[in-house]
């Protein structure tokens, strides 16, 4: 039989990781951690998605390809979804964590007027060029450890026209990296400085005056589909009738949603998204017992954010066990940001669950691929290598998937692929 031709044959991997959906979506509850691993596996890849996968000796004598790569004595698994940053922003807080070392709390930190209003200040003015040129680095470094696909939020404008810059400043980025960006609109993100103790009226505002306008420039920039909107449901944010008001607003618009729930307090912000079919809802730190059962069994994803406790030197975590004992579907993200969690690995985030959410690292590596794409309404797209999917793929120089979790401090990946071409290797994003 005379060989097929495709684009590209990745083989020989020690391991393979598919990572195959379950019941054509996401790995639930227990089933969670499912790899499909094949040793001496390959990979063929046509037109940027993957044709088939298999043993090495099978797909060599089946395809005939323009190019190879020999994973021999590496791990190939999907490429990373990171599905909650705010990779958006001007300037640092590095002073800010220096307060909470000398002991000052996250919250009161933003209740005298830094946090969060801190980056605002320092990102309202700045142009969507300028804003480019912030977000590309941190972006390449994300890609470099293996994150071939990342959502990004507003929320460090809280005034319409400079949501709408970052808004198209995501966008602009997306058409010019080899990473996929997913915008979000965040404008409640905080109440912002000239309507304390007025958040009401913001909230008024967000649905009247920047929902709309947001509806309007995605159209504008020739978007597929409305950015999510998110909402930061907790105390000294958006109370839960205010997120609800916001979030049902925004779902008569079309736009799918998100929720920050359960970061500090738990509000029963986490009822709601399932309510209201939230795509994910994320945080989930004190998350009580009734809320997690509701989580699972809805359709909307548990996105757990470890960098951020670790960040601020918290010692609770998500209640990871007990969302997969409900049936949860439960994923990982970076919570990259300025103020908490200035972390652009999702490697370092699985060695992160391993030890605090008590995840195997297959269940931490489900959880950043199909998981993870779930988390972002992509899980029929990417975060797997099954037959179909975008070849969108990560090779570790490691021996065994296992050192994901095992290992720390150092980064475990050698090659990226993105829709079937290298973009990145040891660390350096590829430039053409």
């Amino acid at each position: 039989m005379q060989a097929m031709k495709t684009d590209l044959l990745i083989h020989s991997a020690r391991q393979l990781c598919v990572v195959p959906p379950h019941a054509h979506g996401p790995q639930r509850g227990a089933h969670l951690g499912d790899l499909g691993l094949l040793e001496d596996g390959a990979l063929a890849i046509a037109d940027g998605r993957v044709i088939a996968v298999g043993p090495t000796r099978e797909l060599a004598a089946r395809f005939h390809a323009a190019r190879e790569i020999d994973a021999r004595g590496k791990v190939v698994c999907p490429g990373f979804v990171d599905p909650h940053t705010h990779l958006v922003w001007m300037g640092d807080r590095a002073a800010e964590f220096e307060q909470r070392i000398a002991g000052a709390t996250y919250m009161e930190i933003m209740a005298a007027g830094g946090g969060i209003m801190s980056t605002v200040r320092a990102t309202r003015d700045a142009s969507v060029d300028d804003l480019v040129a912030a977000m590309r680095p941190r972006l390449d470094r994300m890609l470099a450890h293996g994150a071939t696909t990342v959502e990004v939020k507003t929320g460090y404008g809280l005034e319409t026209d400079a949501e709408l810059r970052q808004l198209e400043a995501i966008v602009a980025l997306d058409r010019s990296h080899p990473a996929t960006l997913v915008p979000t609109f965040l404008g409640a993100h905080a109440v912002p400085a000239e309507y304390k103790g007025r958040s009401d009226a913001y909230v008024d505002l967000v649905i009247h005056e920047m929902l709309p306008a947001v509806a309007e420039k995605s159209r504008a920039l020739g978007l597929e589909r409305l950015p999510f909107c998110d909402v930061f449901c907790e105390d000294g944010a958006f109370d839960l009738a205010q997120s609800r008001r916001i979030l049902e607003a925004a779902r008569a618009l079309g736009f799918p949603l998100k929720i920050h729930v359960d970061e500090f307090a738990a509000l029963g912000g986490t009822r709601l998204a399932a309510e209201l079919g939230a795509t994910s809802a994320d945080h989930l730190v004190t998350t009580p017992p009734e809320d997690i059962i509701a989580l699972g069994a809805s359709e909307t994803v548990a996105v757990s954010l470890p960098s951020t406790p670790f960040g601020l030197g918290h010692h609770d975590y998500t209640p990871a066990r007990a969302l997969l004992e409900a049936g949860a579907v439960l994923a990982l993200a970076t919570d990259c940001n300025p103020g908490t969690a200035w972390n652009e690995s999702l490697p370092f985030v699985i060695a992160l669950a391993c030890r605090y959410l008590r995840l195997t690292p297959a269940q931490a590596l489900v959880a950043v691929t199909l998981n993870a794409a779930c988390a972002l309404g992509l899980g029929d797209q990417v975060g797997s290598l099954a037959p179909g999917y975008a070849a969108d793929a990560v090779i570790l120089d490691a021996p065994d998937y296992r050192h994901l979790g095992y290992r720390f401090g150092v980064d475990p990946v050698a090659l990226v692929i993105k829709r079937g071409e290298v973009v990145a290797v040891n660390g350096q994003r590829v430039t053409a």
